[in-house]
């Protein structure tokens, strides 16, 4: 049993998530994963798993905190980890994203917070989507 199985499996655990081989799978590749990964992408590197189980992990994940869903420079919506709770007053993940408008790569950027703006009374922020679009560094670079 490798330790990236057993992070899944504590992760899991740690949200009360029922374990089951497709919700260990699902989270051991979103750990692996140095960037956000859509459906597609997951469903392309889980081939033994079809797209509705991994849509109903993702639900799953997505409804107990394990993972967050940001949507990408493209209308595409991604998924990765969640370091902290979205949901909890003062303790959250909130962090800006870049998206690469030439190779359609979109990274984390811990470093840069995604702070809710002050809202009207009565509204509550549970997330921020902060995605600064550019060229990355790579493609920078080739040029």
């Amino acid at each position: 049993m490798s330790d990236e199985r057993i992070e899944a499996e504590e992760l899991l655990e740690q949200h009360g998530v029922k374990l089951t081989a497709n919700r260990i799978l699902v989270a051991r590749e979103l750990l692996s994963a140095d960037c956000p990964l859509s459906l597609s992408d997951l469903e392309t590197r889980l081939e033994t798993l079809d797209k509705s189980s991994i849509f109903r992990v993702i639900t799953l994940l997505t409804a107990h905190d394990v993972i967050h869903g940001l949507e990408d420079g493209k209308g595409v919506a991604k998924y990765e980890i969640c370091h902290g709770h979205h949901h909890t007053e003062g303790e959250n993940d909130m962090h800006a994203h870049f998206y690469c408008e030439k190779c359609g790569r979109v990274e984390c950027l811990h470093g840069i917070p995604a702070t809710a703006p002050p809202l009207p009374d009565g509204f509550r922020a549970l997330s921020v989507n902060y995605m600064i679009k550019g060229i990355c560094r790579d493609c920078n670079n080739k040029n």
